[in-house]
C-alpha cells in the first residue's frame, strides 16, 4: 500500500503535468521520483501498486492515475 504522503506527491505531479501538457498527458510511476535512487522503499511500493496490484501499462493517462488516487482510503490507517 502506498502512503498518504506518496499519494499526495502523485496527485501534485499529475496535476502539474496536466496543467503543462493537457488532459492527454501520460505518466509513468518513475515520474514521481528523482533520477537518484534515494527512496528505494517507496519506489518499490509504488511500482508494486502500479504493476502488480493494478497491472497498469508503463505509461498511463495522468487523469486516470488522479482518479485512482481519489479512491484510496486512508481513514482506516489513522
Amino acid at each position: 500500500m502506498i502512503s498518504e504522503q506518496i499519494r499526495d506527491k502523485i496527485v501534485t505531479i499529475c496535476n502539474e503535468k496536466i496543467d503543462k501538457k493537457g488532459q492527454g498527458v501520460q505518466v509513468s510511476f518513475y515520474a514521481f521520483f528523482t533520477n537518484k535512487n534515494n527512496d528505494p522503499v517507496n519506489l518499490m511500493k509504488v511500482a508494486r501498486w502500479w504493476i502488480e496490484e493494478h497491472q497498469l501499462n508503463h505509461f498511463e493517462k495522468a487523469t486516470k492515475i488522479l482518479n485512482m488516487m481519489e479512491l484510496l482510503d486512508f481513514s482506516r490507517t489513522k
